[in-house]
């Protein structure tokens, strides 16, 4: 970079203090690889129930006028790995969930989240010289920029600073009522096409979309994506309309997490050297579970959200033609109160198929490292994936993805050839369960020719997912973002 701003990462989640998905493992992880690489790093997250409890005290407190009332929060700070971690806390965010509960989401989320955006700012004015870059993350944090303009520059305050605004997930908008608009305490005129109204409503990415200096979103192909009627989540005319300034980075992976030479909750290491505690971890995994312990029964695992939008119901068509193959199936995941029939529908197939499935409902981060350690292949045929991780860590763990060509799955696992002598895992295209067949098909072809199944996990074994390459795509994008906004400037 030419110049080396402090980043203020604001996010709704950041790991290993709150985590729903992805976002906040991405956040924790490039946060500690551009600390690496020498930049000074701070994050802002909201302090929900239990999160940081040895978190210290600091001199700041921040009251943000709101729908009309006072909210007041304290900010806490700790140091982890070379960032700076803030947080807010506040009543709004003493709640059992991150963003809603069994009655579904927090009513005031809008409120919770404008929160989050203006106590993000003060910890900017207070922490850094004022020359910095408000990364901002998703729907919850994209008022960063439009706080930034509306309020805060036209007093002086943080003129230097710039901002970036990353889309995990852009199917989630922080879509409101236009009525709540009010409670934002922002000047009439950021209601409008230009900023925060989309349709009729109060959209709070849209608005960030317009506002920021740049934007990014998690893989190249996403980008592309989400640029098309089909992809962009109606969001597509907005995003067109900055399509010069949108950048599609490749999330990375912890690679130190998800070592199978070092994970701890293997039964057994193995590396690129000596695979031979692959096997051990099958038989493992396949007695824990209570599958038939044989190791020439091809073993496919799925982790993840049980929702439509992860392929699911793919795999559920698939199973009785898996069973039919002999091979066997286990899936972690746990699905929201609206898709609870697929829970269902996979302790049915438990049931029926008692020496092929094993659905575990719920979530386990050891046995996530278990499935991945003992599995042959890895199922993940999402309808979309902004960009996955789950696949570069199957990758990682020897064990070859079968994907839908999407997002950040077409980025990161390379077709193999009906021989496995070439590429990383398989590829199918139309989101049907006879295409997810025909690639599974392909790769227990591959299953019964040992040597071109070790060729193949070692390829995909080898391939560097690691943040470190990572990094030099976001100095750029954080040079473009400075370089914007002094030209606007001028």
């Amino acid at each position: 970079m030419s110049q080396a701003p402090v980043i203020v990462h604001v996010s709704s989640e950041v790991a290993p203090f709150s985590k729903s998905g992805g976002l906040a493992d991405v956040v924790d992880a490039l946060g500690r690889a551009l600390v690496d690489e020498g930049h000074r790093v701070l994050t802002v997250s909201p302090r929900y129930r239990g999160v940081a409890p040895d978190a210290a005290a600091t001199d700041l407190h921040v009251t943000a006028t709101l729908g009309g009332h006072p909210h007041r929060a304290e900010i806490v700070q700790l140091n982890r790995e070379g960032v700076e971690h803030f947080f807010v806390d506040s009543p709004l965010f003493d709640r059992e969930g991150l963003y809603d509960d069994h009655q579904g989401p927090f009513g005031d989320n809008h409120l919770r989240f404008a929160l989050l955006c203006q106590a993000a700012l003060h910890v900017a004015r207070r922490w850094t010289d004022g020359d910095c870059v408000l990364h901002v993350h998703d729907w919850q944090a994209a008022l960063v920029p439009i706080y930034l303009k509306g309020l805060w520059q036209p007093l002086g305050l943080l003129t230097d600073a710039t901002t970036v605004l990353s889309m995990h997930n852009p199917m989630h908008q922080g879509r409101f009522p236009a009525g709540l608009f009010a409670d934002l305490e922002l000047p009439p005129r950021w209601f409008s096409p230009g900023a925060l109204e989309f349709h009729g409503d109060l959209c709070l990415l849209k608005g960030g979309v317009l506002q920021a200096q740049q934007i990014s979103t998690v893989s190249p192909t996403f980008a592309r994506e989400i640029l098309t009627a089909s992809g962009g989540f109606g969001l597509h005319d907005v995003l067109a309309s900055r399509a010069v300034d949108l950048t599609g980075i490749l999330n990375g992976l912890d690679t130190a997490l998800w070592n199978p030479a070092t994970d701890p909750h293997l039964p057994a290491s193995f590396d690129s050297d000596d695979l031979s505690g692959k096997a051990i971890c099958k038989a493992e995994l396949q007695a824990e579970l209570g599958l038939p312990v044989d190791p020439d029964a091809p073993l496919f695992g799925s982790i993840g959200r049980l929702d439509p939008q992860k392929g699911i119901e793919l795999v559920i068509d698939s199973v009785p033609w898996l069973a039919e193959q002999g091979a066997q199936l286990v899936v972690l995941g746990s699905a929201a109160a609206s898709h609870r029939h697929l829970e269902a529908q996979l302790g049915a197939l438990e049931d029926r198929y008692p020496r092929h499935v094993r659905a575990w409902i719920g979530f386990s981060e050891p046995l996530a490292h278990r499935i991945q350690g003992a599995a042959d292949f890895f199922l993940m045929p999402s309808l979309f994936e902004p960009c996955g991780l789950t696949q570069m860590s199957a990758l990682r763990y020897g064990a070859p993805p079968v994907v839908r060509r999407t997002g950040g799955l077409a980025d990161s696992v390379h077709p193999a050839d009906a021989s496995g002598q070439r590429g990383t895992g398989f590829v199918f295209g139309p989101a049907t369960g006879s295409d997810l067949r025909e690639a599974m098909w392909r790769a227990l072809a591959v299953f019964g020719d040992p040597s071109a199944l070790e060729g193949l996990r070692l390829r995909g074994m080898a391939t560097d997912f690691g943040w470190r390459a990572v990094v030099p795509d976001y100095e750029a994008l954080y040079d473009r973002a400075k370089a914007l906004a002094g030209e606007r400037a001028s």
